[in-house]
């Protein structure tokens, strides 16, 4: 019997250790680890550089499905702070008959500040200066998982016009095309 590849998805807020994780999950399951501060910074300069952020998650996700169609297993370090983003993630997993794993980080909110500026410091070529307003915005915005969502008991229907989760991502991530209507995903469902 063939292992099924596993999406692994990182949430949380910065700081609380999401891209430290995917490394170790890279090292340990010969992972693609997609990381959008890695990219960002070296292409841009700026963590959103004028919707960009979004181009390029949404790449990155077309990319991880394909390598989890090749059976590859993929850490997407995004921190996805809302559960519908989220739970687009697990529908795309679904969708390329993979596995699927939520590693919800959290820890103290001071800590969690002090070791984002203290990354800042360290590797600034990796990640984004944050003031105290962004870290405020942040906690104001993030969306922790629930307990339900993160046994992955149900997944509730994608909220209204879409139809499908993989709508919802296709209008989230403006460069993901709907991956429920791709080509290879029909040709396999008819064979």
């Amino acid at each position: 019997m063939s292992r099924r590849p596993v999406l692994h998805l990182t949430t949380g807020l910065p700081g609380v250790g999401k891209t430290t994780l995917a490394r170790r999950l890279e090292r340990e399951g010969n992972a693609l680890r997609l990381t959008p501060d890695e990219w960002m910074q070296p292409l841009f300069g700026d963590s959103d550089a004028g919707g960009k952020r979004d181009i390029l998650e949404g790449r990155f996700i077309w990319v991880a499905y394909r390598a989890l169609l090749a059976g590859a297993d993929v850490v997407l370090d995004f921190g996805c702070w809302s559960p519908e983003e989220r739970y687009a993630q697990r529908a795309i997993a679904a969708l390329a008959d993979a596995d699927f794993e939520l590693h919800y980080l959290q820890m103290p909110e001071s800590e969690r500040r002090s070791r984002a500026a203290r990354r800042w410091q360290i590797t600034p070529g990796e990640t984004f200066e944050m003031t105290a307003a962004d870290h405020d915005r942040f906690l104001a915005s993030y969306q922790p998982p629930t307990e339900e969502e993160l046994a992955g008991t149900t997944v509730p229907d994608p909220p209204s016009p879409w139809s499908t989760w993989t709508a919802w991502a296709a209008n989230r991530w403006p460069t993901l095309p709907d991956l429920g209507h791709d080509e290879s995903a029909e040709s396999r469902q008819h064979s």
